[in-house]
């Protein structure tokens, strides 16, 4: 492991339909003192971002090369179609490539799919390529065509006159926290720590504050009983006991005279 833990702050980048609050609070709460800077990166420049040093690390869109970059797979997306609320597709819960065959499918340029190597895209293409995933949004609106997006992108571009069903029988989107090979500092190890679940007390990253010995008190000694005269076994002392006499008759001898006549 190269670098250390002395950066100022943890540069974060995330591609568009990530979410990295969670990720975020924590690292907030067990690093208050170095501050977390998100950079939201297109999906297309991510890599280039990171190769740059503009970012520590980030969350990206497999594939990730990993001659000079490494990188956790995170969890996969459903992939689903982008219609109008009124389009026929709305009726059922899900659709396949072959529903889609009449369809005009938007293939925006900065499309997210296009790395997962679709050998037949599904419907049939428009005539010019929009933009982007926002600009193709505003077309399926517009009721040109349908856009084929991993879920989170759909919820990113969501609108009230829009839907989505998922689609089967296509590539699906695989998310990933990816950062240079030769970049692998105790900060990277500390969030790869946060994103993996690792608990604050894990060895990985930071090395953690060692626990403070409790120390031990000193054994008091113990007061010696204080002797007590005429203290017999039973915890009792020949004077109590006399006096006790002393109590049935009023005096040691015996019984008191009895009151008579003068």
């Amino acid at each position: 492991m190269t670098g250390s833990d002395t950066s100022p702050s943890f540069r974060l980048a995330y591609v568009p339909g990530v979410t990295p609050t969670k990720w975020v609070r924590i690292w907030n709460e067990r690093l208050p003192d170095i501050p977390l800077t998100l950079v939201q990166v297109s999906a297309a420049d991510a890599f280039d971002l990171l190769r740059s040093g503009g970012a520590d690390a980030g969350f990206v869109r497999m594939p990730v090369d990993r001659d000079d970059l490494s990188a956790i797979p995170l969890y996969t997306e459903t992939t689903v179609v982008v219609i109008p609320k009124d389009h026929l597709v709305a009726a059922v819960e899900e659709v396949s490539v072959a529903d889609l065959a009449d369809e005009i499918v938007l293939h925006p340029l900065d499309d997210t799919l296009d790395t997962l190597g679709w050998e037949n895209p599904p419907g049939r293409p428009a005539y010019e390529r929009p933009a982007s995933t926002a600009d193709a949004v505003e077309l399926v609106a517009a009721g040109i065509g349908v856009l084929v997006v991993p879920q989170s992108l759909a919820r990113l571009h969501h609108r009230k006159d829009l839907t989505y069903r998922p689609v089967t029988e296509v590539p699906e989107s695989r998310v990933a926290l990816s950062w240079p090979q030769e970049q692998t500092t105790d900060l990277v190890e500390e969030f790869i720590g946060i994103v993996r679940g690792r608990t604050v007390n894990s060895t990985r990253g930071r090395t953690p504050t060692p626990p403070q010995p409790k120390q031990k008190r000193k054994p008091t000694a113990a007061k010696p009983a204080a002797r007590t005269a005429g203290k017999n076994p039973r915890g009792g002392s020949g004077a109590a006991k006399g006096g006790k006499g002393k109590g049935r008759g009023g005096s040691a001898g015996g019984r008191g005279k009895p009151r008579g006549r003068s």
